[in-house]
């Protein structure tokens, strides 16, 4: 991989990794999570939109795949986003980004539902054994109060995040990334402004609040997009998401870095089985013969964002 590929990986192991450091202190203002998700949605959608549109066909887009659209849209951003930012106002960024982790664990177990009959074997089961453990140890310590309506909110998100990329797969996998996200994030942003508005802060936040909402929508979002299509330009669509591996590291580091969370023995194993399970669970087996696309909102296979079929 080139210089500049190194530099987009490194690029993207990070600003995938500080959304839960930035959640954490907006919704620690506080801010209500409808106020959070909707600063995110409208400022990457506004960023994005121009884009999208100068690539043109845009409303043909929309129109055509509007069902797959609208369900990819509720089960990627609109729901998870907010049960995330809602989780934080309980749990830490650390033990978010950790429980995020295992979205790839969880895509493995969704995909024998959508089609992908590849043979788990031996060493993907071993990861999601692993993996679960890994969550087991992050989370038995929470199962209190208030946390364990944060964990289920944090599954959901899991859920989601883990189902989107098969549903955009199988439906939406014609469709360029911007010309998918874009929209997307501006229904996002469409559905929360009522919410947003009703729970609009009576002073203006503190430089740091604002500095977190302006990073989730500029850094986090749009800007996290165009640097991943100009990563899989250069690395190819495998060796890019490896970067989602430093992720929850970048989350961990962070929450003990800027918000003196404690880094403690139990977040230690369970990063190290969570990590070890997803690397495991979402590796390529020994099968012969052709495998389905998996596709994400963080994966495409050209560099016009569009997804070629094997």
């Amino acid at each position: 991989m080139t210089a500049r590929g190194w530099f987009l990986f490194s690029l993207m192991g990070v600003v995938w990794g500080i959304p839960y450091l930035m959640i954490k202190v907006a919704v620690e203002a506080p801010l209500s999570p409808s106020m959070v998700v909707f600063t995110r949605c409208a400022l990457g959608a506004a960023l994005l939109i121009p884009f999208a549109i100068r690539g043109g066909g845009l409303i043909r887009t929309v129109r055509t795949h509007w069902l797959p659209m609208l369900a990819f849209a509720c089960i990627e951003i609109i729901g998870p986003w907010f049960t995330l930012t809602d989780a934080e106002r309980h749990l830490s960024s650390s033990t978010a980004g950790l429980l995020i982790a295992g979205v790839p664990i969880v895509g493995v177990v969704l995909a024998r539902f959508f089609g992908d009959t590849e043979r788990l074997g031996a060493r993907r089961v071993t990861g999601l054994a692993l993996g679960l453990a890994g969550v087991g140890v992050l989370t038995v310590p929470h199962l209190t109060g208030g946390d364990a309506r944060s964990l289920a909110e944090v599954f959901l998100t899991v859920l989601g995040y883990a189902t989107a990329p098969l549903i955009a797969a199988r439906w939406l996998k014609e469709v360029p990334t911007l010309q998918l996200t874009a929209p997307c994030l501006a229904l996002a942003a469409l559905v929360y402004a009522p919410a947003a508005a009703a729970t609009w802060p009576a002073e203006v936040p503190a430089a740091s609040v604002l500095t977190a909402l302006i990073g989730l929508g500029v850094i986090c979002t749009a800007l996290a997009f165009v640097a991943f299509l100009e990563l899989i330009k250069e690395a190819g669509p495998t060796r890019a998401t490896v970067f989602t591996y430093v992720n929850p590291a970048v989350a961990v580091a962070a929450g003990a870095l800027f918000l003196d969370e404690p880094f403690t023995l139990a977040i230690a194993v369970a990063f190290t089985l969570i990590l070890a399970g997803s690397v495991l669970a979402t590796a390529a087996g020994p099968d012969k013969g052709t495998r389905p696309v998996t596709w994400s909102t963080r994966q495409t296979s050209r560099a016009d964002g569009r997804v070629e079929s094997p």
